[in-house]
């Protein structure tokens, strides 16, 4: 009969046999300080094709980074083997801080957030002039996470020989955002990919767009297929014949280091992640007049005091306009 208590000895203690890696875990991880510098270009089923210096590297998250995923557009430190040659894989340790963040919900009521793109400086919002219609919401939804995100917004008409771009622009002219038009004829000829390039040049640019409004036959003219056979990446980065836009993709756009970023096409746009308090940032000369506000403001109720700031002149009150149609977005489908 086993005793237990003051009455026990040591018959009566049970001892595991010795086991192996019985050394404590502990919580310090190598800080990595000889890792390389790399770029996310795309991401693959977990498989991560990074640009070191002037190799094209596949890799994998490592385990000490949790859950903490890296996307297109990361700055990541890599060790492990960074030949590039076939069949080798190398580990990314680390993320580095990200200056911007393109972020979407599935839907309004989705609470994951989806984050599509890190490190761009602006946002190309493409839509088409006619076939398909212009969605202003969808447009409206998309400067609101450009503006939370800090991407700069820059709209992208295709599509004017089929119809004239003057009453979009209007809807959108008080935000001052600039924009270029674009026809078919001139995609064609390359006309388009030049006007468009001009304002890409030196910049990483994230592009936007439903389908059907020619998002990536305008991405494939800005990056001709000589060109990216010439940083030996389109077959290496998506694994496939041709790049279909089922997953973000990083193209370089010149010499000048500027980069253009396809997205695959959005059926919606949710804003479920997104804090409307944070949109007045995007509207400097509004912003002083929110002062007097009554706290948690919608700006867009009786008592906002921005209406007597644009009323006293400080402000065009097509801009309270804008303003108050982006707050609103958030509850409205793309649809409406």
């Amino acid at each position: 009969m086993r005793r237990y208590g003051k009455h026990t000895d040591e018959d009566d203690i049970r001892t595991r046999p010795g086991r192996r890696n019985t050394r404590p875990r502990t919580n310090i991880r190598p800080k990595h300080e000889d890792a390389a510098e790399g770029m996310v270009l795309t991401v693959d089923r977990g498989r991560l094709t990074c640009l070191v210096e002037d190799r094209i590297v596949l890799a994998m998250k490592a385990r000490e980074l949790g859950r903490k995923a890296a996307v297109v557009g990361d700055r990541v430190a890599l060790v492990g083997d960074l030949s590039g040659k076939k069949d080798t894989l190398a580990r990314i340790v680390r993320i580095e801080k990200r200056s911007s963040l393109l972020r979407r919900t599935a839907d309004d009521d989705d609470p994951y957030e989806r984050v599509v793109v890190a490190n761009a400086d602006q946002l190309a919002i493409v839509t088409a002039l006619a076939d398909p219609e212009p969605r202003p919401r969808l447009i409206d939804r998309c400067l609101v996470a450009a503006y939370d995100g800090g991407l700069e917004p820059l709209l992208v008409l295709t599509k004017s020989d089929l119809a004239p771009p003057d009453e979009l622009l209007e809807l959108y002219g008080a935000l001052d955002i600039p924009y270029v038009v674009t026809n078919r004829e001139e995609l064609a000829d390359g006309g388009a990919a030049d006007r468009v390039r001009a304002l890409l040049d030196g910049r990483v640019t994230a592009f936007v767009g439903h389908s059907g409004v020619g998002k990536t036959t305008l991405v494939n003219a800005l990056v001709p297929q000589e060109r990216r056979r010439s940083t030996g990446h389109v077959n290496a980065v998506t694994g496939r014949g041709r790049h279909t836009t089922t997953s973000a993709l990083a193209l370089p756009l010149s010499e000048r280091d500027g980069w253009v970023i396809d997205t695959p096409g959005v059926r919606s746009f949710g804003l479920a992640h997104i804090d409307p308090s944070r949109v007045i940032h995007a509207f400097p000369d509004l912003e002083p007049g929110t002062e007097g506000c009554p706290r948690a403001c919608s700006h867009d109720e009786p008592d906002c005091a921005l209406d007597d700031w644009v009323a006293q002149g400080h402000a065009d009150p097509a801009r309270l306009y804008s303003l108050r149609r982006l707050l609103a977005t958030r509850e409205r489908t793309e649809g409406d």
